[in-house]
């Protein structure tokens, strides 16, 4: 980075723009993590194909990809989660 700074957040932008997603913030910071990106993309399969084609890149140690969920997609997971919890029967546990 000392050698070409370059801008950084239009790369982050170039690349989600390409997928029809869009970039909410980047931020740089110090520690374990050097920095964080919270983009919106359409689905999960194309937030999943932009980990893979940054990270094949090599240009990270350290690459994670988590989705973010609003509330009203937590209430379904919720709702979901009652119902498979009551079907679901540790390994081994009668039925």
């Amino acid at each position: 980075m000392i050698q070409s700074p370059g801008d950084r957040t239009a790369a982050v932008r170039q690349l989600t723009d390409s997928v029809g997603g869009s970039v909410e913030c980047v931020y740089w910071m110090f520690g374990a993590q050097d920095g964080l990106a919270i983009f919106d993309v359409p689905d999960s399969v194309i937030a999943a194909a932009l980990s893979v084609a940054v990270g094949s890149t090599g240009s990270f140690k350290n690459l994670e990809t988590h989705e973010l969920l609003s509330q009203e997609q937590l209430s379904q997971v919720l709702s979901r989660s009652k119902t498979a919890a009551q079907a679901y029967r540790p390994p081994g546990q009668q039925t």
